[in-house]
């Protein structure tokens, strides 16, 4: 792949899951990936107990805000990641579309979004791994 493989990660509210996939898949594909976010209806602003969970593995959230999700965001994208937006998210043939079943951290407190964090790192590596070839 000549250019770098590009991911847009989707969810209702762009304030949880969807907001920490991204914030780990530019944290650990070092540039490697272009990252995208959004939301079918966006929030006001991301989850405060997930920017604290992701606070506590270094990486900081607090400049983020919930993006609405538009036809050209799914266009420019190679991989589109759904998390629970269901009828709401556009469906282009020939793009690579993957749905994470998460639990949903809103109204949750911090001690509930590390599992749902963890889980979504852990979806994240394997992510890159398919989409960076190893050095």
């Amino acid at each position: 792949m000549s250019r770098k493989p590009s991911v847009l990660f989707v969810c209702v509210h762009n304030a949880g899951r969807s907001q920490m996939a991204a914030a780990f898949l530019t944290t650990l594909s070092r540039g490697a990936i272009e990252v995208r976010s959004a939301g079918s209806q966006p929030a006001d602003k991301v989850n405060p107990a997930a920017v604290e969970a992701m606070a506590e593995v270094g990486i900081d959230m607090s400049a983020e805000i919930p993006k609405v999700l538009t036809t050209e965001a799914v266009k420019e994208s190679d991989v589109v990641i759904t998390m629970g937006c269901g009828d709401e998210c556009p469906y282009f043939p020939g793009k690579r579309y993957e749905d994470w079943v998460l639990e949903d951290p809103a109204g949750k407190g911090v001690e509930s979004v590390r599992p749902i964090r963890d889980d979504i790192k852990g979806r994240v590596e394997a992510l890159i791994a398919s989409l960076v070839p190893a050095n």
